[in-house]
Order: C-alpha cells, then sequence, then structure tokens
C-alpha cells in the first residue's frame, strides 16, 4: 500500500514529514517539485510533479490518496479513487458532491476521510469527546438545556495593526466573509448574511482569560446530528465560530465594505486582487510565529442552574517545529491516514471519528502539539 500524499504547503509538512520518517511508504506529488524537496527531501526521493493524470498512472487498488491541493480538487480526486478503488483523504469540509460519493465508496469498502484538520477536525475530537462524557454523566437528562459553543481561530503571536497575518492564499479567507451562516442563539435560529453582522465578544477560559472577537460560520445546525446530540435534547444554544483578535472588526471594516459589493465575474477578479496584495502586505515572514486558540465548550442547565459544564482549550505557538496552524492541520490528516491503513475506520464518506478509543487516542496526539491543552470542569 502506498501514500500518495499531494501538495506541499505550509499546512502540510508536519504530518507528511510523520508519516515518512515512521517508515510508511510514502509518494509525493506537488506541481513544484523542488517546493517539494526544500520540505522533505532530506526524508525522501520520491517526489514527484502533480498532474491528475499523472498521479492516476500510480494509483493501486488498496492506496490511500491525500489531497492537501485547493478544495476544487478533493472530489475528481476521490472520484479517480472510486476508478482505482483507492482509499482518499482531506482536512476540508464535506461537500455535497464528496457527500454523493458515499454509497459508492460503501459498496467498495473504500473510505474517504474528510474533516480532519484543525477545524474541521480536532475540534470535532472535541465536541465528540464531551458530547459522550455528557451522555454518560448522572447529570444527563432530556430536560436541561444544552448549550455548545466552538470557536477556532489563527492569529499573529505578536499582534499587528491589520489584527491578523495569513499563512495561506487569503482568497479563502476572503470567498469565505461572503458566506450566510446559521446557529442557534437563545432558542432560536440565527441567519446571518455577512460574518460582521453577528461579530460578538468571547472571554477564552485560558489560563491567563483573553477576550477576543468571535462571528459563527458556515450552518451550525447539521453537526447537532453529526456530534450525536440526542434528537430529545433540548438545544438552547449551538455555534460553530471564528476567533480573532481584538480590533479586527474594526481594521477590516474597509474590506468588509468592498467586499460587500463585489459580484460577478469582475468581483471574483477584484477578489483574486485583493488577495495577491494581501499575501504581499500580510504574510507572515519566515520564522514568524503563529497562534492558534481553539475553544470547545459544552453546558447544561437546569432551571437556568448548570449542572454540567466542560471546556476543552488548547493554545499552540509557532516553533522551531513549524507553524502552530501547519502542526495542528496536518497531524491529523496523518493519524486518519493511519487510522485508514488500520481499518479502524468505516467504509463511506465520514468525517472525524467519534469511536471513544480513537477520540482518546487522537487527542493525547494533539496534547503534544500545544503549549496549553487543558479540559476543564466548571463545576468543581
Amino acid at each position: 500500500m502506498t501514500i500518495h500524499w499531494c501538495g506541499t504547503g505550509l499546512s502540510a509538512i508536519p504530518g507528511l514529514r510523520r508519516l515518512i520518517e515512521s517508515g510508511r511508504e510514502v509518494t509525493v506529488w506537488n506541481r513544484s517539485p523542488d517546493k517539494a524537496r526544500k520540505a522533505v527531501g532530506d526524508l525522501t526521493d520520491r517526489i514527484e510533479t502533480f498532474t491528475p493524470e499523472a498521479l492516476a498512472a500510480r494509483v493501486a487498488p488498496g492506496d490511500i490518496v491525500v489531497s492537501m491541493l485547493p478544495g476544487d480538487m478533493h472530489v475528481p480526486l476521490a472520484q479517480m479513487c472510486l476508478e482505482k478503488d483507492a482509499h482518499f483523504v482531506s482536512s476540508s469540509y464535506i461537500s455535497p458532491e464528496m457527500r454523493a460519493l458515499n454509497d459508492a465508496a460503501l459498496d467498495k469498502g473504500l473510505r474517504f476521510v474528510n474533516e480532519v484538520g484543525l477545524d474541521p477536525g480536532i475540534d470535532h475530537l472535541m465536541a465528540h469527546a464531551l458530547v459522550e462524557d455528557y451522555r454518560r454523566s448522572p447529570a444527563c437528562d432530556p430536560e436541561n438545556a444544552l448549550s455548545f459553543l466552538s470557536y477556532c481561530g489563527g492569529v499573529p503571536k505578536i499582534p499587528n495593526a491589520f489584527r491578523y497575518k495569513f499563512s495561506w492564499s487569503p482568497l479563502g479567507v476572503l470567498k469565505a466573509l461572503r458566506s450566510p451562516s446559521r446557529s442557534i442563539r437563545h432558542w432560536s435560529v440565527l441567519d446571518v448574511a455577512r460574518p460582521w453582522d453577528a461579530i460578538g465578544s468571547y472571554t477564552a477560559p485560558l489560563p491567563q482569560p483573553e477576550v477576543f472577537e468571535v462571528y459563527p460560520n458556515r450552518d451550525s445546525l447539521p453537526f447537532i446530528q453529526q456530534y450525536r446530540f440526542d434528537p430529545s435534547w433540548k438545544v438552547k444554544d449551538f455555534v460553530r465560530g471564528t476567533l480573532r483578535l481584538n480590533g479586527w472588526a474594526e481594521a477590516w471594516a474597509p474590506v468588509f465594505a468592498e467586499v460587500e459589493e463585489l459580484t460577478g465575474p469582475e468581483g471574483e477578479a477584484r477578489l483574486r486582487e485583493m488577495s495577491d496584495q494581501f499575501w504581499r502586505d500580510h504574510a507572515y515572514e519566515p520564522g514568524e510565529p503563529d497562534r492558534v486558540i481553539l475553544v470547545v465548550e459544552l453546558k447544561a442547565e437546569r432551571d437556568g442552574t448548570p449542572v454540567w459544564h466542560q471546556s476543552f482549550v488548547l493554545d499552540a505557538s509557532g516553533d522551531a517545529r513549524g507553524s502552530a496552524m501547519a502542526r495542528l492541520v496536518s497531524t491529523p490528516v496523518a493519524l486518519a491516514i493511519e487510522a485508514v491503513s488500520a481499518k479502524q475506520i468505516p467504509a463511506g464518506v465520514t468525517a472525524a471519528p467519534h469511536d471513544p478509543a480513537l477520540v482518546a487516542k487522537w487527542l493525547a496526539e494533539v496534547d503534544k502539539l500545544s503549549e496549553v491543552y487543558l479540559r476543564i470542569d466548571h463545576l468543581k
């Protein structure tokens, strides 16, 4: 079995190196082989020039194809895996087109694993752990009111005037600003057209509590089922969102104003121009430390009084091992590949596992990647 790792961008390297150093059979594919050699050439000479056709010619039944490429490449590569009877792994959200491959993957016994990065990925593991522990606790009761939140953000370790820096192409961040979101706030569905319409303040329960700006992203509601909430549970609040440094909304106000007005092909072209400019002006310098904060929290209340309340808190910074973002995105991808190899993940299109043994194992690995990793019982 060969692991075909496609893409050696900034978020890919620690997990890729982990797999190569473990002695697994890995072929590295990148559009620029020279960039791949700079990243892992000290470990392997199995580096190839990526094209879909060249990759397809080399994939054999039982192989694993890993896509750390732009999102529009995931489904074509997964479809190729169906034809080749190979497995597939990516860190990205499951798109409707990817989900549509589920039945075909099941029929062939293939594992198409997605959402195994940082967010989505590690946040899913933490959510599964909290929900499982709450379900098993004496406090679990259908009459309780449940509040769930998950906030994640990559921010500069050394704050700047722009209140943000980019570790990869800014285009994805800019496109996300144009996306609506759905969450549950105070028993009601909250529909938000643009992130800046719902920016709030959140005090993260770090060892030294810090205040951040937060906003909901995407559609949180399907994750109620994905996190295995019992249908009888009463959900008062449920939000998955993004975390930013205080002052981000003010610093980005001109960006919001321009993005709001962009439409059609001209608007898309302007977004790409803005992305290129931001990459020139606000990318991390070599060796400059980034920071990742992730908080996942579940609280149960009865008659307004908390009866169960726990949080996971992660705080990681870039260091000699590389950026925090790279470690926390690519290492779970490597763990997913190891789990696929061991047949620990079921066939079909799946996200980060909910199996308690795998969740515990992966979170133990996450603990090694961060400076602060806490599980807090707020009622003790």
